[in-house]
């Protein structure tokens, strides 16, 4: 009886975890999964959204660790900053 639940139980296990792995590889952000800080620079840069960060419960992708490690020098600037761009570029 327990071989055949391990039988069972082993590839359902494997294929939660696949799952579950792939839903964290990225994330769903704002302005279209757009890179923040390119949008703050006033270019339009596309993301997978694996590089993100959460700001007042909205989730903000990057184009890499680099550009976000500059936003949140000044997060509040950069986001007014991104929304201008993305609302002049829609």
């Amino acid at each position: 009886m327990e071989e055949t639940m391990t039988k069972f139980l082993t590839p359902a296990i494997f294929a939660g975890a696949l799952l579950f792995a792939g839903s964290a590889i990225a994330a769903t952000g704002e302005y279209d999964n757009m890179c923040a800080m390119g949008l703050a620079l006033d270019k339009k840069v596309e993301t997978d959204c694996s590089v993100n960060a959460e700001i007042d419960g909205k989730t903000y992708c990057f184009g890499n660790e680099t550009a976000k490690t500059l936003f949140m020098k000044d997060p509040e600037e950069n986001l007014k900053k991104a929304q201008s761009f993305y609302d002049d570029n829609q």
